[in-house]
């Protein structure tokens, strides 16, 4: 598993019009963008935006690919913490944004940056033993969004998905660009799901890494859901978390009938194969007798725009007769 799901003015104080107006005794504030104030409630957060962040940084792929689908590139001073290949759709924008690090930035390279806006994938991107909390980044005067698959409460859906491309969308100033790219990935969804209609689900097991156990999708992630959407039914949906470790005792015993591998990494999807295949422990579970595997990329399997196109792909592995 990768790392990444285990002070200063803010920068809207250093726009010329703002300074101005700050220089000046008893002037009066500076006025609300068009369409702002907005306020937003995220992970129990509360923000107000008086106009869009300026200096973003992005601390994951998938919310990098969030910014990158509603053309936001012009907004990111900063990215960091690739899983795996950037959608060649997005290549081009990504590759005009400086990466501050391969994994998480330090505190310091983060705040060399000078963001207004730092926007998290997974809840380890803003680490308070790292320094970088979402407190300690508001008393820099630095605003945060954390993607709502690792809120505290609730279990991410496709709704979610759709809620966090509006709320950024509007955040940034962007709101019909939001509006485009959810109508169109709701008319993804629905066509696999007519696609579908009348399979018997398959039952499915995630392996994402481990070998003294398994590390797998749970059921609070939106990878239980893309799972159920693509016509499965996840064999660990009563983990309550997005991610967790199940015995491999356990795999035996609730009897998949597909393997989801899920690529990123070093460790190659053929050595994950062969990690399976290899064990005797496993050689009745019928997905392992029958090999039956899907593949993945872990990118496809978070809450970012390829869920809706992710569903259609995993659906394809799992009813290649429809």
């Amino acid at each position: 598993m990768t790392g990444s799901r285990r002070a200063l003015l803010p920068a809207a104080v250093l726009l010329p019009l703002l300074a101005a107006c700050s220089a000046a005794p008893g002037a009066p504030a500076a006025k609300a963008a068009p369409g702002f104030p907005y306020t937003v409630t995220n992970c129990g957060v509360k923000t107000t935006y008086q106009a869009p962040p300026q200096r973003a940084v992005t601390m994951n792929q998938h919310v990098t690919e969030v910014m990158l689908a509603l053309g936001l590139e012009k907004s990111l001073v900063g990215t960091a913490y690739l899983d795996d290949a950037v959608l060649p759709a997005y290549k081009k924008a990504y590759d005009s944004v400086p990466v501050l690090a391969k994994e998480y930035p330090s505190k310091e390279a983060l705040l060399a940056a000078n963001p207004d806006f730092v926007y998290g994938g997974y809840s380890s991107a803003f680490a308070a033993k790292d320094g970088r909390g979402r407190d300690d980044l508001k008393r820099a005067g630095i605003d945060t969004r954390l993607n709502t698959e690792y809120c505290p409460t609730g279990s991410p859906s496709v709704d979610d998905l759709y809620r966090e491309v509006r709320e950024t969308g509007r955040t940034f100033g962007v709101p019909d660009r939001a509006d485009t790219w959810i109508k169109e990935a709701r008319a993804t969804v629905a066509a696999t799901e007519k696609r579908l209609k009348g399979v018997d689900p398959v039952s499915v097991f995630v392996y994402d890494s481990g070998d003294k156990t398994a590390f797998t999708a749970g059921g609070k992630g939106i990878g239980n859901e893309l799972i159920t959407r693509a016509g499965g039914a996840n064999v660990f949906a009563d983990l309550d978390k997005p991610f967790g470790d199940a015995t491999w005792e356990q795999v035996v015993a609730r009897k998949p009938e597909v393997v989801v591998i899920y690529d990123y990494g070093s460790t190659t999807v053929e050595q994950k194969k062969k990690r399976l295949l290899d064990d005797p422990a496993l050689k009745d579970v019928p997905a392992i007798k029958n090999r039956r595997f899907a593949v993945m990329p872990l990118s496809d399997t978070v809450l970012g725009v390829r869920v809706p196109a992710a569903v259609d792909k995993l659906a394809a592995q799992l009813h290649p007769a429809r």
